[in-house]
């Protein structure tokens, strides 16, 4: 399992790292101005960066680097209990270190936040009351969990996945930026609220429940989509290894 752990907690650091960080470094111009990324530039480098990993990491640990995943994974018979505690541990490690990384930078490596919050999701003000931002993060985290549950099914088409799961998770930053910063992932929000402090940290538990709940609505849709005669989980891999004897 070690190297299974050792996946997602570089798979979620980079996911951090890399697309928060695209954020943090240019979602709005500064006022010093230069280059910026702005919504759609953030969304596509979460999409690049987790298609990215999915490929380099897929085969080693399914790179999950996202507890709502797992959650996701374990309700549906596809993965054991131990196996996503330890996989939830080791992303929420991972979040808070590409968290850190990005602190440092901001606070002595002399770049400028251009969120002003490191990054972190949030509700209220110009954006969705407690409860819109609970609704939409709880549906875009169905809707892009459900797609990962479908895409890596053992009957799906090979060699995609990574594709679709990517593609998805840019529109769901897409929809999601302008609302509470897209969340759909608690590590990616605990992480870096963790180090931003302040009203990002006490608001961070919306951001740790709405996924989990996304994720196990994940679940009833994946199996509502599915083909109503197929094998679950570990049956099923059986039948297809059984079929290419």
């Amino acid at each position: 399992m070690g190297r299974k752990l050792a996946a997602e907690f570089i798979g979620t650091f980079l996911l951090v790292f890399l697309a928060v960080g695209a954020a943090v470094s240019g979602l709005k111009p500064t006022a010093e101005g230069g280059v910026f990324n702005g919504s759609f530039g953030v969304a596509v480098a979460f999409g690049v960066v987790l298609m990215g990993l999915a490929y380099a990491l897929g085969p080693t640990s399914g790179c999950h680097v996202n507890p709502a995943v797992t959650l996701a994974f374990w309700l549906s018979k596809r993965q054991d209990g131990k196996e996503a505690i330890a996989y939830v541990i080791v992303q929420f490690v991972g979040a808070a270190v590409g968290g850190f990384v990005l602190w440092v930078l901001v606070n002595a490596g002399g770049i400028t936040d251009a969120t002003g919050g490191l990054g972190t999701n949030s509700f209220g003000g110009n954006g969705p009351n407690a409860l819109g931002a609970f609704i939409v993060e709880a549906l875009l985290t169905a809707a892009f969990v459900g797609v990962i549950l479908l895409v890596t099914d053992w009957m799906a088409a090979p060699n995609f996945a990574g594709i679709a799961i990517g593609a998805t998770l840019t529109a769901v930053h897409l929809v999601g930026i302008p609302l509470t910063g897209t969340s759909v992932n608690p590590a990616r929000s605990l992480g870096p609220a963790l180090f931003a402090g302040g009203e990002s940290l006490q608001q961070v538990w919306l951001f740790l429940i709405a996924p989990l709940v996304g994720g196990a609505l994940a679940v009833v849709l994946w199996k509502i989509a599915r083909p109503g005669d197929a094998p679950i989980g570990d049956e099923g891999e059986e039948q297809l290894s059984r079929a290419g004897d």
